[in-house]
Parts: structure tokens; C-alpha cells; sequence
């Protein structure tokens, strides 16, 4: 009996790091005497009880020694409960129960019985062992499947402690999981779709040309016009996931504790939909204790969507100008600094007035000017400046509203969407993101595009962003025509898409 070392993880931001679990139990001392050190949180320090009852309980008793615990490296704090397994396992080791631990990365947390309960971020500890040479984890048994997406790492899934003494003893009695297949995304009858819209040709045009060019954009227009309807059916017009962004999804999701059970790996792309009422830390992560990501970084690689957003708190909306320029989230405290990546797109829905009458036809507004300039005030310029496209929903006719449906499905869209994302993908990126330095070189405009352009800047005195931004839009609506070069109608359509902050915010 004496020193006897195992491995764990660590999960800081997305990511995980490989921490040594040392455990030395000597003589001088009692049972009593359990330290566990390396900067570890509550509930690692709390595991002591846990592990005690544990082994008790599982028939491999506790010996009647000290016992100290260093997690390593030392000057990285430690947190969760997921350490409670392979400190178990140096506890018997130290006993001389077990050996052998080297080529294994041990996480999970231990019920009294000995039974073993799920931990967050077992996706990223996979991720880890792969990285740092280590060939075999073992996980609970939940944790499993979604820890096998990582090639390169045997996991084993156990129930019990007493299953992970024996993989140790009897290795070839075990067989690691196998990845579970991957069901194909959007292939649900009962998906939304596209078609179930009636009406709103044009926002169905602007919502196309946003998902193509994976821009920005915000909704104007009255209650029940169908703003709501219209934006839950974005996701389903945006590129099928990637094998690499589904982990990098995966990943967030799994850390905070939000896959759903029985999924290994996300394949559609996220639709979150807060409510007004969230707070900062909900909204880019944060909190007290361990730092969560928050919804602009569970929407990665999606649609994040803003109904009401004037209702949202002006603080909370100011939040999200980082993440839409950077495509992260950066949370600095005092002992330190993560990144949660936060590439999505933003869609905002709004009434145009507190009342949502304002410039209707048949409905008469309420509000005064003073109270609609405070309500749209919510929104600051800077916000609204990096939204690409703001277009306006107005409320369906009758006939439009009990006629037939214009045929358009969400799978015609997508597949325009899709031949428009693959000839910017050749280009090195998404429109929305083309540098400064490059918008010239890739939104060359014919010398109509550049009258349209020149007319619409002089007549409607946009900013050098808004310039900026229409180029953008012209070059994703000329990718969706399948044509090299941005034409006239190209940025007129686009300044449409640039007009309507003219009218409710006259900047």
C-alpha cells in the first residue's frame, strides 16, 4: 500500500484537460483523515463521503489509514462531481485492489451504493483522452454513446464501480461501445415547413436570402402576422450540420447539461428561443461558480431567435454585439478567462409599436410619437447596424390567408441555399462574414449595380457599415442566381432589405 496515481478529466469552457489523481494512504493517522487538495470545489471535496459509502457498500471495504488526494495540476481549480470515480480507484489501487490504470482516463460520480451517475461534458473528456494518448476511458453507462462519437478512444460504459474493478482484472470480458448510428436530420413528416406559411412572399424571400448568406435579420410587423411561424422554420433551411460542427455542438451542449437523453450527437442545427425576461449570465453565459455557456452560445451553429425583442432588457441586447462580430463569447473572472464559440445567426422579431398598430391599414395605432420613438429606442444603433436584413411582415389578407399555398417547400429553399453556401465556401467564407479588405475584390458591381448603389446612399444617407452590409447582400443574392457578377437588380433588391430602419428609426 502507498502511492498510486489514475487519471480524470477536467471540463473548463467546451474543452477538457487532463488532470493526474494522485492518492497516498499511510499510517500514521486515522480513517478519519481524508484530504483532498489540488484546488478542488465543494463538491469535490464533498466526494470523501460518497467514495467512503461507496466502497463500503460494494464490498471492497475502506482501510483504516489517512488518505491524501492531489488533483494535478495543482493550480487549476477542479469542479463537479465527476471526479468521485477515478479518486475511487486510486483509493483501491493504494489498496492494491487494482492495477493496471495507465491506459485508462476514469470519469463519473458515485451514488452510495457504488452505482454510478451521469457527469456533463463526457463528449469533451473523449475528446481529451484522444488528444493526450490516452487509449481507453471508462464513463457511466449513460454517458456512453455520447463519449463513443470520438474515433481513436475505446469507451467503456459501467454501471457500478464493482464493473469498473473487473474491466481492470478482466479486460477481455468487456467490449467498448460502438458509436450509435446517426439519425438523418429533417426527415420528420412533422418538421416545420415553409409551406405551411400562407402568404408573406417576401419575407419568405428575405428569410431564403438571410439563410444563404448566413446574414442577420430582424422582422417588423403586427401581432399575428406570422413573424413567429415564420422564424421557427429557419433552421430548417440551413445546411445539414457537418461532422465537425456537430461536435463542436455537441460539446456545448454537453456541458451544460442539455443533450437529450439517448443522443450521442446533435444533428440539426439548434433553434433557441429565450424569453425577455433572461438575464446576462442567460443569455452569454456565466453565473456564479462553474461558468455555463448561455443561449447565444447554445445557438451556435443555429438560429438564435428574439421574439419581442424590444422587451428584452437593453443591457441584455447590447451583450450580443461580441458575440455577432467575434463569433464567441469571452467570460473573464478573476481566476479566469473562457471562450464559448457563438457563431449564429440572429433572428429578431418586433412589434412596430408598443400597441403593434403602427402603420397598419385597418387597425388604428394608439401610441403617441414620443412613446413609439422610446420603444424602438430599445435598440440601439450599433445592434441594428449588424443586422443585414430588416424587412417588414404586415398582416396576411383574407384571400392570401384562406387561399392555396405558393408551393414553396423548405427543401426547394434549402437547396438553393445549399448551391449558394458551396460557391462562398470556394470563396474562403460565408458572405456575411467577407472582410473589409476583400468586399471589393468579392462584390464587384457591373456599372448598374454601381449607379443603383450610388443613387440609394445619396438618397437615403446610409452609414459606411450599411454600404458595407448591402454589398454583402448583393453579392448572396447574386450567389443565389448562380452569377459571377453583382448587377443593379442585385442591390436594389438589397437596399429594400436596408429601407425599413429608414422609416421606424429615421437614422
Amino acid at each position: 500500500m502507498g502511492l498510486f496515481r489514475t487519471r480524470s478529466a477536467a471540463v473548463y469552457g467546451i474543452d477538457a484537460h487532463l488532470i493526474d489523481v494522485e492518492v497516498d494512504m499511510y499510517r500514521s493517522g486515522s480513517a478519519k483523515d481524508f484530504v483532498t487538495v489540488g484546488m478542488p470545489d465543494t463538491a469535490v471535496r464533498e466526494s470523501r463521503e460518497r467514495i467512503k459509502s461507496a466502497l463500503m457498500n460494494s464490498g471492497f471495504g475502506y482501510p483504516n489509514k489517512a488518505v491524501t488526494i492531489n488533483l494535478a495540476p495543482a493550480n487549476v481549480r477542479k469542479e463537479g462531481a465527476g471526479f468521485d470515480l477515478p479518486m475511487a480507484m486510486g483509493i483501491l489501487g493504494a489498496m492494491g485492489a487494482v492495477k493496471g490504470t495507465e491506459q485508462y482516463l476514469f470519469v463519473g460520480e458515485l451514488s452510495l451504493d457504488g452505482s454510478l451517475r451521469p457527469v456533463r461534458g463526457a463528449l469533451p473528456v473523449a475528446v481529451c483522452a484522444r488528444r493526450e494518448g490516452v487509449p481507453n476511458i471508462v464513463v457511466p453507462i449513460e454517458n456512453a454513446a455520447e463519449s463513443a462519437v470520438v474515433e481513436g478512444v475505446r469507451v467503456y460504459g459501467v454501471r457500478h464501480i464493482a464493473e469498473a474493478v473487473a474491466l481492470l482484472k478482466e479486460p477481455e470480458r468487456f467490449s467498448p461501445q460502438s458509436p450509435s448510428a446517426a439519425p438523418s436530420p429533417l426527415n420528420s413528416e412533422d418538421a416545420c415547413d415553409f409551406r405551411d406559411v400562407r402568404g408573406q412572399t417576401t419575407a419568405k424571400r428575405a428569410l431564403e436570402v438571410a439563410a444563404a448568406g448566413a446574414h442577420n435579420v430582424l422582422m417588423v410587423g403586427p401581432p399575428g402576422s406570422g413573424k413567429t411561424m415564420l422564424a421557427k422554420r429557419m433552421a430548417g433551411i440551413l445546411p445539414p450540420l457537418t461532422f465537425e460542427e456537430a461536435i463542436e455542438t455537441t460539446k456545448v451542449h454537453s456541458v451544460s447539461g442539455l443533450l437529450p437523453k439517448g443522443t450521442a450527437l446533435l444533428r440539426e442545427r439548434p433553434f433557441r428561443a429565450p424569453h425577455h425576461t433572461i438575464s446576462d449570465a442567460g443569455m452569454i453565459g456565466g453565473g456564479s461558480g462553474t461558468l455555463r455557456p448561455g443561449e447565444a452560445s447554445l445557438a451556435h451553429h443555429g438560429v438564435l431567435f428574439l421574439d419581442e425583442l424590444p422587451e428584452f432588457p437593453r443591457n441584455v441586447l447590447e451583450l450580443l454585439r461580441q458575440p455577432l462580430e467575434d463569433r464567441q463569447v469571452v467570460l473573464a473572472r478573476s481566476n479566469m478567462t473562457l471562450s464559448f464559440p457563438a457563431s449564429f445567426m440572429l433572428v429578431g422579431a418586433m412589434n412596430p409599436c408598443p400597441c403593434g398598430f403602427y402603420g397598419d391599414p385597418t387597425r388604428e395605432c394608439r401610441c403617441t410619437g414620443a412613446i413609439i420613438q422610446r420603444y424602438l429606442g430599445k435598440i440601439s444603433g450599433p445592434l441594428l447596424d449588424r443586422i443585414d436584413l430588416h424587412i417588414e411582415v404586415p398582416a396576411v389578407p383574407y384571400k392570401e390567408l384562406r387561399g392555396r399555398d405558393d408551393g414553396v417547400t423548405s427543401a426547394q429553399m434549402r437547396d438553393r441555399v445549399l448551391a449558394a453556401r458551396e460557391r462562398q465556401l470556394r470563396r474562403g467564407y460565408y458572405n456575411s462574414d467577407i472582410p473589409a479588405a476583400q468586399i471589393r475584390t468579392h462584390c464587384a458591381l457591373d456599372d448598374g449595380g454601381e449607379r443603383t448603389l450610388e443613387m440609394a446612399v445619396r438618397r437615403m444617407g446610409f452609414s459606411a457599415r450599411a454600404h458595407d452590409r448591402i454589398l454583402k447582400v448583393s453579392r448572396t443574392l447574386a450567389d443565389i442566381e448562380g452569377v459571377a457578377k453583382v448587377s443593379g437588380k442585385h442591390v436594389a433588391e438589397a437596399v429594400q432589405y436596408r429601407s425599413l430602419d429608414r422609416s421606424y428609426w429615421g437614422s
